[in-house]
């Protein structure tokens, strides 16, 4: 009979694999070098331009690796593109040894490096919950719930299910369940519904799972919830380690991902809205709001003491999103550092430099915008009409939550460096056995769990 893996033997299995990964991407990235410098010195001139070539496969791999979607597949094809020509340029000449060089060498960096930065978080197991409820939208996400047979899946889990209905209010369905001995809650449904079950746990101090059956589900996603295994997320309240993250409350009012100020939240209600990600919002926001938008009467302080007038967008998030065109973008690399991430958007002006960036960010425990009448706003994507001031405030360490076992337990920027240098130098530290971060960068819940690698 074969014996269940214990979590420390787990750890080191992933560990193992993960300083695999790093060390073959290395040699994938050495590999492809000395193919591409061996090749211009060979057949010099034209060698030099497919070493050229080598190091466009390079970038586009290492794109490749780091961005999704679209990103992804651009940085892929421009990689392809450039291998295309190297391969017209060697093949008459009968290089084509070093064409396959090239090729496994760019094949073993992308697959060792995307195995590398792969987000594994190594929870230690916990009681089992003998009174877990889940609540269920079956609305939300376009019926995922229904189409996945939640209810029906967790109750051979031991978990009872309580489907909301048209006009329930889900904040009394919680403290019904809590009254009748609920020792556990989760909750299926979009993030909106997320903060408010999840505020409820952390009051009395029970453990919480996010069931990624919303839209876009973002919460779940930088808790490290594998947003394509509905079911499987009820796994946390079976096998399932935990963490500790923050939450983070306006006006007394809990949300779990981001506030948006200004223009933008204005928008929260159209269609589109809940397709767009943050960094979209951000990054575009200048283009949005059109050359003849002025900013929105707000008054906030810098992080140097100086009070400021006016936005384009404000937007506060539990914990600080990674902008632009950096890797992960969109998400937040830890939920757990008991901080705001605040990022604003500058309305557009003839007088700004183009080449200077579209927002500016900090970090802070506490936060105030002040208003001559309330403030519309998206708080966790619903739209919302906030009195003045409106303040925030970090709850760190404020809730337990549960995550199954099989999932990264992580966000994917968790791991994921900025910029090629910084990679390279992740990579090297996962290959001798460190963790990929600084110690400065390292998630707070380090001590429930272990970053693997």
């Amino acid at each position: 009979m074969r014996t269940p893996r214990t979590p420390a033997a787990r750890r080191r299995r992933r560990t193992t694999g993960r300083r695999t990964a790093a060390v073959l991407a290395l040699l994938g990235a050495l590999w492809m070098l000395n193919s591409a410098v061996a090749v211009a010195v060979d057949d010099f001139p034209r060698g030099l331009l497919v070493a050229v070539c080598g190091l466009v496969v390079a970038a586009g791999a290492w794109e490749g690796v780091l961005r999704r979607g679209w990103g992804r597949v651009a940085g892929l094809a421009v990689a392809g593109a450039a291998l295309a020509v190297a391969a017209l340029l060697l093949v008459d000449e009968g290089f084509q040894r070093d064409l396959v060089l090239l090729v496994l060498g760019a094949l073993i960096w992308h697959v060792g490096a995307r195995l590398a930065f792969q987000p594994r978080v190594s929870l230690d197991p916990v009681e089992r919950p003998r009174r877990p409820v889940l609540f269920v939208n079956p609305r939300s996400g376009g019926g995922k719930a229904t189409r996945f047979r939640l209810a029906e899946e967790a109750r051979e889990r031991g978990i009872t299910p309580v489907e909301m209905a048209p006009g329930d209010d889900l904040a009394e369905l919680v403290r019904t369940a809590l009254d009748d001995g609920a020792d556990a809650l989760a909750m299926a449904g979009g993030d909106g519904s997320q903060a408010i079950v999840a505020a409820a746990a952390a009051e009395a101090g029970r453990p919480y799972a996010c069931v990624p059956s919303g839209t876009r589900n973002h919460f779940a996603l930088d808790l490290g919830v594998d947003r394509d295994d509905v079911v499987g997320a009820l796994d946390a309240f079976v096998d399932g380690g935990e963490r500790v993250v923050d939450l983070a409350e306006v006006n007394g009012r809990v949300f779990v991902n981001n506030v948006s100020l200004g223009v933008y939240a204005e928008a929260v209600q159209r269609p589109g809205y809940r397709a767009a990600k943050v960094r979209t919002l951000l990054g575009t926001a200048s283009l949005v709001l059109g050359t003849t938008a002025g900013a929105q009467d707000m008054r906030w302080t810098t992080p140097g003491g100086r009070t400021m007038h006016g936005a384009a967008v404000i937007l506060v998030g539990n914990n600080q999103y990674r902008l632009g065109g950096a890797a992960g973008a969109g998400t937040r690399p830890a939920v757990d550092r008991g901080e705001l991430g605040i990022s604003v958007v500058d309305p557009p002006s003839t007088r700004t430099p183009h080449r200077r960036k579209a927002w500016r960010q900090w970090t802070a425990p506490e936060f105030r915008v002040e208003s001559a009448q309330p403030l519309p706003a998206g708080v966790d994507g619903e739209a919302v009409l906030l009195a003045s001031p409106v303040e925030f405030r970090v709850r760190p360490a404020a809730l337990r939550v549960r995550i199954a076992a099989h999932h990264p337990g992580a966000s994917p920027s968790s791991v994921e460096p900025v910029g090629a240098f910084p990679a390279l130098r992740a990579l090297a530290r996962i290959a001798v056995g460190r963790n990929p971060q600084p110690a400065e960068h390292t998630p707070a819940a380090a001590p429930a769990g272990r970053i693997v690698g």
